[in-house]
């Protein structure tokens, strides 16, 4: 089968700025000139080589119809500058990608929007982007704007949208202007958790119709069930193409590593956006803070302290805890009905002993002010492992089945006594 995308030798190199001021004074230029010319009479100056970086190098790849690709690797390992260039927003420095169809991307949220126009009008600007007719949009407008649900927002300047609406109408009008080639990036995370879900469903139908999707994320569940192969890539190179299975568990064991505790002390720099920032996250045991591991055994505390920056704000801190493949075990949120003044607070649960397997265990936080409206969401916030203990381990036959453990008891009683063995029929004849 000819491939829709076909990659061959593709790199891609960027030069580093050099670190200097936009306005330097008149003392700090005659100073930087002499540095300068010092380093070049020792032979120390740095030449363009030096400052090149490439964010891909080497990448051969071919994409057939109807096939869904997912990308996964760790932040910089090169996975937006492939998409860039497959969207054609950046020129690769060397090598070549042709696609053979029409592609509908969805990397940040709100590019090719304008933010003058109205959601409506919106539409119709990105359908005539992707080269569609009239016709064709206006065939497929109202199943846009009923998979956005904002239809009473539709005549808003899209400037006035919240993330969260940039993102349901972006990929409302990627997945529905029947594109060949669907590339939809990290961009997903910024909705709620049951829109992910629909555009999860959304992106597997369009594969089935035999376009060609091609899926960032780090959240490894959703690479597995929607991807038919995964691509991971590390330092701008590919280090395995295959099977999602196969590659997910390499590229978990690989780059995984535990994080029970984190610290921001400067709100300013500290992960957040404008309504809270956080100061600092961690599972810890307890009963023990002393301890320096945890067993399936170990009674856990999570942790979150963070800065309500908007007096009177509704705020509830929402967690899930997932496997290390990124499957759900188990959800609970703080459930804080009331407002809350400005200032630094702390909120925790317990995790009780004997619940979680052993194994890696992620942990993804949600702060929203209700089902529907998230404040700030960070995946992988904390990572934690949990180890077996010695005398659990007697007797069993590797890792136990299932995300949890529980000793639950069980009852043995007798229902009815031995039976007496019947005579055969042969031997009871023969009797008489």
């Amino acid at each position: 089968m000819r491939p829709i995308i076909h990659i061959e030798n593709v790199g891609k190199r960027y030069q580093l700025a050099s670190e200097r001021a936009a306005y330097a004074t008149l003392r700090e230029s005659l100073a930087g000139s002499f540095r300068n010319t010092v380093n070049r009479l020792r032979g120390r100056g740095e030449s363009s080589a030096d400052r090149a970086f490439w964010a891909l190098r080497g990448i051969d790849l071919n994409v057939v119809p109807g096939e869904r690709l997912g990308i996964v690797g760790v932040n910089g390992a090169g996975k937006s500058t492939l998409l860039k260039i497959l969207s054609r927003i950046v020129e690769p420095t060397e090598g070549r990608a042709r696609l053979y169809g029409r592609v509908g991307s969805l990397l940040e949220v709100g590019t090719g929007f304008h933010g003058e126009l109205t959601g409506r009008e919106n539409i119709y600007l990105n359908g005539a982007i992707l080269g569609m007719k009239h016709a064709e949009i206006a065939r497929n407008f109202d199943e846009i704007v009923a998979f956005a649900e904002f239809g009473r927002f539709l005549n808003v300047p899209v400037k006035r949208y919240s993330s969260g609406m940039y993102m349901r109408l972006a990929f409302a009008v990627a997945a529905h202007l029947q594109p060949e080639i669907l590339i939809v990036d990290e961009v997903l995370a910024v909705g709620d958790a049951a829109f992910q879900k629909k555009c999860l469903g959304k992106m597997s139908e369009v594969s089935q119709n035999g376009r060609t999707v091609i899926f960032v994320s780090h959240n490894m569940a959703a690479v597995q069930n929607l991807c038919s192969r995964v691509l991971w890539l590390a330092a701008g190179r590919v280090v395995e193409d295959g099977d999602p299975t196969r590659v997910i568990g390499n590229y978990l064991k690989t780059t995984l590593t535990t994080m029970s505790q984190q610290t921001w002390p400067d709100p300013a720099a500290a992960p957040g956006n404008d309504r809270v920032r956080l100061r600092r996250a961690a599972v810890i045991p307890a009963a023990a803070e002393f301890e320096d591991h945890f067993t399936v055994r170990t009674r856990l505390r999570v942790e979150f302290e963070y800065w309500n920056l908007i007096p009177g704000s509704f705020l509830e801190l929402a967690v899930v805890i997932r496997t290390e493949e990124g499957y759900p075990i188990f959800s609970t949120a703080s459930g804080n009905g009331k407002s809350f003044p400005a200032g630094l607070y702390r909120s925790s649960f317990e995790i009780p002993g004997d619940l979680l397997n052993d194994g890696v265990h992620r942990v993804e936080l949600t702060i929203r002010r209700s089902e529907r409206q998230v404040v700030y969401r960070f995946e992988d916030i904390l990572i934690f492992d949990v180890l077996d203990v010695a005398e659990d381990r007697m007797g069993a036959f590797g890792k136990r089945v299932g995300a949890v453990r529980p000793p639950l008891p069980w009852q043995t009683t007798l229902v009815e006594g031995q039976l007496e063995p019947e005579t055969p029929p042969q031997v009871a004849e023969a009797a008489n």
